[in-house]
């Protein structure tokens, strides 16, 4: 009869014991995988890449802008909005930056005769079309009949959108002369011709917001230059 050299649990123990190479290499491969793992979960080597700081020379054009009748010849960046060509580099500053994401209309400036917001309008696309700020409505020492009833009817109070609201309203009579509709012309049935309305100019002036609140100034000065009675 033998005689055990171990007792019994701890012949047990080192049964179930691992070999210590062999329990560093499960342990080391598990903690490897998790690490690949969440890093290819979350795109840590893309991330890596998408900060890593770059700069792009910008693109410079040579442009001829149509602006109130005049040539003007400048070399803008391609990226340069409409709006800041105007104010920063040809020093026309009667259009004003409000928003600058094309909410608030006080940037409006007519290109070929349609409103814009000239802070979403890339100046490079502006070229080869005509612009008409609001330097440009009145014909030297007579205000166009625009602006003639805004200040009649007191269209304004600080004045920041009144320029806007101005190239806005003539873009407007322009467009209500043409017979082009607005969402109200569909509402009331009204699509043949439709008269100016108070609705109507209310409509047709919403992409440009007063933030002093003039609004009832500024209708009856589109209604008394449209020759409406109110």
């Amino acid at each position: 009869m033998s005689i055990p050299l171990l007792s019994e649990p701890e012949s047990e123990l080192e049964e179930t014991k691992a070999p210590a190479s062999d329990t560093f290499s499960r342990r080391t491969f598990v903690q490897a995988a998790g690490v690949l793992s969440a890093a290819a979960t979350v795109g840590l080597p893309e991330l890596a890449i998408a900060e890593t700081p770059h700069t792009v020379a910008p693109q410079m054009a040579d442009l001829i802008l149509d602006i109130n009748g005049t040539p003007h010849t400048i070399s803008l960046d391609t990226r340069t909005s409409l709006l800041d060509a105007l104010r920063e580099h040809l020093d026309l500053t009667g259009s004003k930056k409000g928003c600058d994401h094309g909410q608030c209309g006080a940037c409006t400036v007519l290109l070929d005769g349609r409103r814009v917001n000239s802070c979403l309008t890339l100046a490079a696309a502006a070229a080869g079309a005509k612009i008409t700020t609001i330097e440009g409505l009145a014909q030297d020492d007579t205000l166009h009949p625009v602006q003639a009833a805004f200040l009649e009817h007191d269209g304004f109070q600080c004045g920041y959108c009144t320029p806007g609201q101005i190239c806005s309203a003539v873009a407007l009579l322009d467009e209500q002369k043409k017979g082009e509709l607005s969402r109200v012309s569909f509402e009331t049935g009204k699509t043949s011709n439709p008269s100016l309305t108070d609705d109507e100019i209310r409509e047709r002036m919403s992409g440009n917001i007063c933030r002093c609140g003039a609004y009832p100034n500024i209708v009856a000065a589109v209604r008394a230059a449209a020759g409406v009675q109110a």
